[in-house]
């Protein structure tokens, strides 16, 4: 039997307990017959403030995330899309390649992740030198420079915002952003990264690219992207970036 409205694919997604923005974004940019079905990462202390901070949150997550595959796994989903991403760059290539293993061995289920998705764009787009705008502490940003630079990418600058806790990344402001993809773009790359799926970027991600004239990659759009392409379903989405638009 197929289900009723996801006779397509099923997606199981696990996010933190304290992201506001993956969520809707997800279904924002939904396509007939997938469907996504969110499972969450119980976050008792969301304080980042500094690196300490910051390195206890993904203690949370990493002590937590078994559990909330596993509570997905009821509804019997076709595929993992991971609604976060700071634990994707951690530890480098091989760290993104060792969470993938650890998720598909819970799961027994292939595995979307921000960190591969914006790997898959950046080769997409033939991109070598990159900015980067993350939430993150300075330990965070270290962790996502080491990713890109392990895969040959140039990365020109990273702006790490430094939000204070897990909830207040969704508290950034249009303006706040705006202005970093500016200064990003000043610095001649070939395309600006974000990464942080609880900062607020597919919309402007989009507006972006028309007025810098670069792909801007906004990583809840190009997970979901890594996703739906991943699974056969080429449908074209309007309004979250040219890579689910044009490709």
């Amino acid at each position: 039997m197929t289900d009723a409205l996801g006779w397509r694919r099923k997606f199981g997604v696990i996010a933190p307990s304290t992201n506001t923005i993956v969520e809707p974004d997800f279904y924002r940019m939904g396509v007939p017959g997938v469907t996504s079905h969110f499972s969450r990462i119980h976050i008792r202390d969301q304080n980042m403030d500094g690196d300490a901070g910051m390195e206890r949150l993904l203690e949370q997550i990493r002590d937590e995330i078994g559990a909330a595959c596993e509570r997905v796994l009821t509804c019997e989903p076709d595929y993992m899309v991971m609604g976060m991403s700071a634990e994707t760059f951690w530890g480098g290539v091989e760290g993104n390649k060792e969470f993938v293993r650890q998720i598909h061995g819970i799961t027994g289920l292939q595995v979307a992740t921000g960190a591969e998705a914006c790997e898959r764009a950046l080769k997409l787009y033939g991109a070598r030198r990159i900015g980067v705008v993350t939430p993150y502490q300075p330990v965070g940003d270290e962790n996502v420079h080491r990713f890109f630079t392990e895969l040959g990418f140039t990365v020109d600058k990273i702006i790490g915002l430094k939000c204070p806790t897990a909830v207040s990344i969704a508290h950034v402001t249009e303006d706040e952003l705006r202005a970093a993809l500016r200064e990003l773009a000043a610095g001649e790359v070939d395309a600006i990264v974000q990464c942080g799926t609880n900062l607020s970027m597919v919309g402007l991600a989009d507006e972006a690219e028309r007025w810098l004239g670069l792909p801007v990659i906004a990583i809840n759009a190009a997970t979901w992207w890594m996703a739906l392409r991943d699974n056969g379903i080429d449908e074209r989405v309007e309004g979250a970036g040219a890579l689910l638009r044009d490709h």
